[in-house]
């Protein structure tokens, strides 16, 4: 039924300027579509991801978007580091901290959060 459908991240925010400082100057996303002054869609690869200004933000303790980059992963960390992206350092089973970036086997995740605390991550798929 919906497997063949688009779907989208939909990221909750306290103040929706400072959301669009850094999706877009940091994480370098390209905004397609606003809704009056509380909603932004923004464009990500073959996706999208809208944010929106709730109370509730910041309140969700997973992650709440995936981007998947490949062999990019350390090229990224780097360029998100260098705009001032702190990054999460979890422990994990079996897992090697190697920077910023957790290694599991083949898999490499590196997590941040965005300015309302939403947790946010690259994975090297």
């Amino acid at each position: 039924m919906l497997g063949d459908k688009d779907s989208s991240a939909d990221i909750a925010v306290k103040n929706i300027e400072t959301a669009k400082n850094f999706y877009e100057n940091i994480l370098g996303l390209k905004r397609i579509e606003t809704f009056g002054k509380e909603v932004i869609v923004y464009k990500s690869g073959h996706s999208s991801i809208v944010v929106y200004r709730s109370d509730f933000a910041g309140t969700n303790k997973a992650t709440c978007v995936t981007w998947a980059v490949g062999a990019d992963i350390q090229n990224i960390v780097k360029q998100l580091k260098e705009k001032g992206v702190s990054f999460e350092h979890y422990k994990m089973p079996d897992t090697v901290l190697e920077g910023d970036i957790h290694v599991y086997g083949d898999m490499k995740v590196a997590w941040f959060k965005d300015p309302d605390g939403n947790i946010l991550n690259l994975i090297n798929q």
